[in-house]
């Protein structure tokens, strides 16, 4: 699989409808302590986005929002409208009791998707935390970002048998485009360092899929330089700037997070996990997985078992 494939896969990634806002006029909210990464997706009417260090803005029926870190933020139907706390546990009622939030007075022209998007903690590969404080792509006729919107709207205002369901898978293609739309759109001279940024060079990329590809291959920096048939001081050098990473380091470190993931999710001996990302040695896997998580294999299993098993009452 591809980088992004692989981290949206092991961190869980999954998008949750939190309510769809229904608005009138004289309409406020106040969107704090989202649970993870914040989406708004506009179906109809118009409303003003608010962002501490950003201009206000205006949005219409088809923008979209992501704020990966779920900063708080405010929707209003005017920049200078007071607004009231978007409080999640009404939000959640709401959605049970046919997915509505009213707000403001009738009639409620403006209607706004919200979501979240969630992550597993205990991933190290960072993902959203890469992404800037907000993102607000540009979006066309006939764009894969334009339909799911529409899609997203269809299911809101035609509610069927599986609505919930369509409404979270459509998130998660709606974060995967929004991503690559980052990708695309972003400014190369305005990007940090990452394995996330490293994606819009070909010959990096490259690389970054033959590492996920086969992490267990015994890679040597010549070696994966004659795999996508560049010299190994070019590979050195890009990779090192736009991953700012080496190779080696990077590869350790993703393997250590397959491991990782192993311990936690099976209960699989540690000689087989040690295999299954490179490592002959047991003992060599240990001292490698100990560097990058601070615990012995066993230590960080028995650890996460401790913090993930019921009290018994």
């Amino acid at each position: 699989m591809d980088p992004l494939t692989d981290v949206l896969t092991l961190a869980g990634a999954r998008g949750t409808v939190a309510a769809t806002v229904h608005a009138g006029q004289h309409w406020g909210l106040d969107i704090a302590d989202v649970p993870g990464a914040a989406f708004h997706a506009v179906n109809a009417g118009t409303a003003w986005l608010t962002l501490e260090g950003h201009p206000a803005r205006r949005l219409a029926p088809g923008d979209i929002l992501l704020l990966p870190e779920g900063t708080r933020h405010r929707l209003a139907s005017d920049p200078g409208q007071p607004c009231r706390p978007f409080d999640h546990a009404a939000a959640r009622e709401a959605m049970a009791n046919g997915g509505i939030l009213r707000t403001g007075e009738e009639p409620y022209g403006t209607r706004i998707l919200c979501a979240s998007y969630r992550l597993d903690p205990a991933v190290a590969t960072p993902l959203l935390t890469l992404l800037p404080t907000l993102i607000q792509p540009h979006t066309d006729p006939g764009d894969p970002l334009t339909d799911l919107v529409r899609l997203l709207a269809h299911e809101i205002q035609q509610p069927r048998p599986g609505t919930a369901t369509a409404l979270n898978r459509l998130l998660d293609l709606m974060l995967i485009h929004i991503l690559r739309a980052w990708l695309a759109e972003a400014d190369p001279h305005r990007l940090q360092p990452s394995w996330l940024a490293a994606l819009r060079d070909p010959t990096i990329a490259a690389a970054l899929t033959a590492l996920h590809d086969d992490p267990a291959h015994p890679w040597t920096a010549q070696t994966l330089a004659s795999h996508i048939a560049v010299s190994r001081a070019t590979l050195a050098r890009r990779f090192t700037a736009m991953v700012g990473d080496t190779p080696n380091a990077y590869l350790t470190r993703w393997r250590m997070e397959l491991a990782a993931h192993r311990l936690r999710s099976t209960a699989d001996p540690i000689a087989p996990i040690a295999r299954s990302v490179g490592y002959t040695s047991e003992y060599a896997f240990n001292r490698a997985f100990a560097r990058v998580h601070h615990l012995t294999p066993g230590r960080y299993r028995t650890r996460h078992n401790q913090l993930h098993t019921d009290p018994v009452l």
